[in-house]
């Protein structure tokens, strides 16, 4: 019973993540959008999201290794899982040393006047965020086959 809440709760933290970076991906391509509806839109994602995301992600990577360790005798599960936990770690790092580092340079702009290089820093953050979103999909999917794959032992 432990195992499975659990590998519930691991499932459903990795879904948030991945859904939340895939709603970004599919909904908030920031190509077309001006300077001030995209420095306004940034900064505001950034103060909702800037801390409950990492916070989330964290918890995340926790629980696929608490499922790992509660899933050791399964070869198969605690190899997926341990994978899972690689690209979530993976994601986060992109998240702190790349799109971070942009963030806190967006959060100082007037939104009527962004920065002259902006559109390249745009480009940066979203080229990096593409990146992350296929780790927290990756890590998604292996978390969920880990934890219903055929032929998976019970135990």
């Amino acid at each position: 019973m432990t195992r499975s809440l659990f590998s519930l709760a691991n499932i459903v933290f990795a879904a948030l993540i991945a859904g939340g970076m895939f709603v970004i991906w599919a909904g908030y391509d920031p190509a077309a959008l001006s300077p001030s509806t995209y420095v306004e839109q940034q900064q505001n994602a950034i103060r909702s999201l800037n801390v409950l995301m990492p916070v989330l992600g964290a918890l995340t990577v926790l629980l696929t290794l608490v499922c790992a360790f509660l899933h050791r005798k399964d070869r198969k599960a605690f190899v997926l899982l341990i994978v899972a936990a690689a690209f979530l770690v993976v994601s986060g790092l992109v998240t702190r040393f790349g799109n971070q580092p942009i963030n806190d340079i967006v959060m100082g702009w007037d939104i009527a006047r962004p920065a002259a290089n902006w559109t390249e820093l745009r480009d940066e953050w979203w080229g990096l965020h593409r990146l992350r979103s296929l780790c927290g999909l990756i890590a998604l999917v292996l978390i969920t086959w880990a934890n219903i794959y055929p032929g998976r032992v019970k135990k």
